[in-house]
């Protein structure tokens, strides 16, 4: 097998995802054309239609599923209704309810709308009442009742003037309520089944309605009377009257007579003339299968509603299988549409220019082609049955499909629009189409396998961009009867030489596709015990990869045909294989909703993804090997990045990313701007860049009130960061002073209160306590050593001074420097029992002399040698005790500061003995310093 030098992929990561938003009911675009607001389940999806993203969703707590919803005119409140019989009103852009209130109602609302003015509501019930809110005042204004069955339209005269209220039930007729007297006045009849909707003209003296009856009537409602009833032939679930002063001549309206568009069960809009009932235009079929179709009840291309964009000139419908289509007047072009579910994702592969779109099979006779950067749809027409099966060509523009309507297509992607259409088909087989394959060299030739048992090699014309037009019809190139049971999958290997099939029959077989006009057979691979789901070739090696309903996923040799390796792993059926990182790993998808990579040569499982809920039975690898894609019977279509990938971006990206703050550091320093240098070096999240900070702070001129002022301006939690730093920087004798110095301030201004509020705050300071011991008592020894320094020094001074000086004359026995520490005299010098004092040992390090001989014996530190630090290991005697820790500190500033504890130990031990051999007489009274 292939043995390169090659990153093995670790893990995926998901980069995109592809949802389903739109589940079937009610649909409404808000008043400024921007978002799309429709149900799916217990949630209203909020769709931006400028980007076809999710931006928003409201969902009831108790899960229950929405029957209605509305949204008002100026676009504020949305209220939903459940089948819990709750009202809820929402504030949508925050996703918040702010008001919930029964909806009286004895059963679910089924229909609900907003009046011009968006302070009335109207909810009509399935107990066949209709009630009316007042959604400012928060009451009930109106209970209307007389309708027959449920009132599943209710709508608003658009002049609030008249009060008036349309309604329709399961009696088929529209009545009409006055508001002021509460009472039904006339009820229109024209229809013989459900009426499904209204719409106005601008003056409101003319109504159009529209039926499942297969006629649209024209009211004039001064009369209310029916002015025209036009025979439309399909059941129409949605109508619009269309703009009288737009020039609409490209769809047919010639005069300014009233013209009215419909959707229906056709799946086809059409524009009528009232005053004559004639059809003045029809939009273009697909398809000539398509004209033969549309006549079924439940064609998934019929349209379900119908609704104007006016300040836009669109019109958008939604079809059967939800999806929203919109168009552009005047000419009625597709401008965008959007997939609100997929159902069942049978299969998945990428497309176009740097893998930039992906091709989806579902449940479906349609195909979806998403962009993936915008999430924008092409729906594809031409199959008249469920697609099974996908395949791409090497550059990627050319893909074919194969469906149950027992024929296969070609399809081509436009490389500069990015628009598809299809440029051939084919149709031999007696049975469903399940599976199809590509050459892989070049667009020669596409192999099918069916339910009939047989494969089909299929040669395509040499240059398909130049048919134009015109659909060209393929003719199979050879018919082989393949296996006993149905075909599940066929592939074809890189050279183009070999084909290989695998079937229901628990067989794979290897076939040449090398002689003229015939497939010959090889062998066969036995050894599944259950039917065999995929096939596939490794890219670089002589091995033929299977998977199979018995859960495991086999490697072949083509050579002898025999077993190579068997990955087990899988609870269920393995539907999917392909080879990744150039043929050392491979990627599996199962009916357990998982995908797993495997590294072949260890046998081994890398990583198992819990990526969908259902079976996966999409799995499709880009062509630069950095990403996959996955489709799954749970309805989502999930794009994966390659995790190596992914971290080298992310560390490239954060190394630049520090790069730029160093240097925005470095500026700030240099400008003394401490307060915004402190913050940028807390959130660099870098202790040492911290304390390069404080260092800077404490060398300027009144460096104790600019410290002060500094870290008492930062915000709580760079504060809780700050103190995590000191307990740090305490264990380093170096650093000691700085870290007490902001102890001091954090200490002394900062109620206990807080700090203890802070995360691991009594950790950090119970950490504290040993170090700050152990400094304390280091520097009582330098106290001790400073004051022998100073007896020798006035020795001096008396043993030169003349002969005339007093004996009782006073000498100066002052030290000679302050002490960082107030040394008790009852506890003895140098002690190691001393205890922590409240008051100024937390000032120490800001009253610091930069002269002092703490710090010339800290730089001394350096020059010690590792041997003579660990031969003053022996020596220790004193801190026995102080040293312990509690393990809140890092290990390489514990191990710093115990050897420089040890180098320090080291000189007190040797000036203590030589202040032992001093004659005890000829010792001066050494001051006492008392806390």
């Amino acid at each position: 097998m292939a043995n390169t030098n090659l990153q093995f992929k670790t893990n995926y990561v998901v980069s995109s995802k592809i949802e389903p938003f739109y589940k079937g009911g009610k649909v409404q675009i808000s008043k400024d054309e921007k978002y799309i607001f429709c149900t799916c389940g217990s949630r209203v999806n909020v769709l931006e239609i400028s980007t076809g993203k999710i931006i928003h969703s409201v969902e009831h707590d108790d899960q229950e599923d929405i029957t209605s919803f509305a949204l008002s005119c100026d676009d504020e409140l949305l209220v939903t209704a459940s089948r819990a019989l709750l009202l809820k009103q929402w504030d949508w852009r925050q996703a918040q309810c702010t008001r919930s209130w029964r909806a009286i109602h004895t059963v679910p609302v089924a229909s609900m709308t907003f009046d011009s003015t968006s302070t009335l509501l109207a909810t009509g019930g399935c107990d066949g009442t209709i009630k009316l809110w007042d959604v400012v005042k928060q009451y009930c204004t109106h209970n209307l009742k007389g309708s027959s069955g449920v009132v599943h339209l209710v709508q608003f005269h658009p002049d609030i003037s008249r009060l008036q209220l349309f309604s329709s039930s399961l009696d088929c007729g529209i009545r009409l309520w006055d508001l002021s007297s509460s009472q039904c006045v006339c009820v229109l009849q024209s229809h013989y089944s459900a009426v499904t909707s209204l719409s106005f003209s601008p003056d409101g003296d003319t109504m159009v309605s529209s039926g499942r009856d297969k006629i649209c009537t024209v009211w004039d409602l001064k009369s209310r009377k029916a002015k025209r009833t036009v025979a439309v032939y399909e059941a129409v679930e949605g109508v619009v009257l269309l703009p009288e002063n737009e020039d609409l001549s490209q769809i047919g309206v010639k005069s300014k007579d009233v013209h009215f568009i419909t959707a229906g069960s056709k799946g086809i809009l059409r524009v009528w003339e009232a005053s004559t009932g004639r059809c003045v235009y029809t939009q273009t079929a697909v398809s000539e299968e398509e004209e033969e179709e549309e006549e079924k009840d439940d064609d998934p291309r019929s349209l379900t509603y119908l609704l104007h964009l006016p300040s836009s000139s669109r019109l958008a419908a939604v079809t059967a299988e939800h999806n929203i289509l919109l168009y552009q007047l005047p000419g009625l072009t597709t401008q965008q549409q959007f997939v609100g579910y997929n159902d069942e994702v049978l299969d998945v592969k990428f497309l176009g220019k740097d893998d930039s779109h992906i091709v989806v099979a579902t449940n479906s006779c349609q195909l979806k082609v998403f962009e993936l950067l915008t999430n924008s749809c092409q729906i594809l027409s031409g199959h008249t049955d469920t697609v099974l099966s996908l395949d791409v060509f090497k550059k990627g523009f050319l893909f074919a499909s194969c469906a149950k309507d027992r024929s296969v297509r070609v399809w081509q992607m436009d490389s500069d629009s990015g628009q598809v259409h299809c440029v051939a088909q084919g149709s031999s087989h007696t049975n469903a189409v399940g599976s199809i394959t590509c050459s892989r060299l070049k667009a020669s030739f596409i192999v099918s396998g069916s339910q009939d048992c047989t494969v089909k090699v299929w040669d395509l014309p040499p240059d398909l961009s130049m048919t134009g037009a015109d659909i060209h019809q393929l003719t199979p190139r050879a018919t082989e009867k393949a296996h006993d049971k149905d075909v599940n999958s066929v592939a074809v290997s890189p050279n183009d030489k070999l084909l290989a099939s695998g079937s229901q029959d628990r067989t794979a077989k290897l076939w040449s596709l090398a002689g003229e006009g015939n497939v010959s057979l090889l062998g066969v691979f036995r050894g599944h015990r259950r039917g065999i789901w995929a096939v596939c070739f490794s890219p670089v090696d002589q091995v033929l990869a299977t998977t199979s309903a018995d859960g495991t996923t086999k490697l072949w040799s083509l050579q002898d045909f025999s077993c190579l390796k068997t990955f087990e792993g899988h609870d269920a059926s393995v539907l999917k294989v392909v080879f990744v990182s150039r043929g050392t790993q491979l990627l599996t998808s199962g009916s357990d909703g998982l995908v797993k990579l495997w590294t072949i040569k260890t046998n081994e499982c890398v990583k198992t993804l819990d990526a969908h809920q259902d079976k996966v039975w999409g799995l499709h690898s880009s062509r630069k090997d950095d990403k996959m894609v996955t489709g799954s019977a749970d309805s989502n279509i999930t794009v994966w990045v390659d995790v190596t990938e992914v971290e080298l971006a992310e560390e490239q990206a954060k190394q630049e990313d520090q790069i730029l703050k160093q240097q925005e550091l470095s500026n700030l320093l240099h400008e003394k701007k401490y307060l915004k240098a402190l913050g940028l070096a807390i959130s660099l999240d870098q202790p040492h860049t911290v304390l390069t900070v404080i260092k800077a702070i404490r060398q300027v001129e009144d460096c104790r009130e600019l410290l002060e002022k500094t870290v008492l301006k930062l915000r709580l939690d760079q504060k809780e960061s700050l103190l995590r730093y000191c307990v740090a920087w305490n264990t380093n004798a170096r650093n000691c002073q700085d870290a007490q110095a902001v102890l001091q301030v954090l200490l002394t201004h900062l109620p206990p209160e807080e700090l203890l509020q802070y995360q691991g705050a009594r950790a950090h300071l119970e950490g504290l306590i040993p170090y700050t011991e152990r400094h304390m008592q280091r520097i009582g020894r330098l106290l001790q050593a400073s004051m022998f320094l100073n007896y020798m020094w006035q020795k001096m001074r008396v043993a030169g001074a003349p002969s005339s000086m007093g004996q009782d004359e006073e000498m100066d026995t002052t030290p000679l420097a302050q002490p960082f520490f107030m040394i008790d005299k009852e506890k003895g010098m140098g002690s190691g029992d001393e205890e922590k004092r409240d008051g100024d040992d937390s000032d120490s390090g800001q009253e610091e002399d930069p002269n002092c001989p703490v710090e010339e014996e800290e730089e001394e530190d350096d020059e010690v040698s590792v041997t003579k630090k660990a031969s003053a290991t022996n020596g220790r005697v004193e801190n026995g005790e102080s040293t312990k820790t509690n393990g809140n500190h890092h290990s390489e500033n514990e191990e710093s500061s115990e050897e420089e504890d040890l180098e320090e130990d080291e000189k007190d031990q040797t000036t203590v003995k030589v202040l032992k051999r001093l004659p005890v007489s000829s010792a001066p009274q050494c001051q006492t310093f008392a806390s």
